[in-house]
């Protein structure tokens, strides 16, 4: 199986705050409501490339 680790990138500044490992099998892109410094606020996180 084994993990993989991505980087979580802000929807609305589009900067990468969070890096975190998922598993390798899984096909879905990782989305999380996570804490923005730089918004200063709660936004949605999404998975980068």
């Amino acid at each position: 199986m084994g993990r993989e680790k991505v980087f979580l990138i802000c929807t609305e500044c589009l900067n990468r705050n969070y890096s975190v490992s998922k598993r390798k099998d899984s096909a879905q892109r990782l989305e999380l409501n996570k804490y923005c410094p730089h918004c200063n606020k709660h936004t949605l996180h999404k998975q980068g490339k």
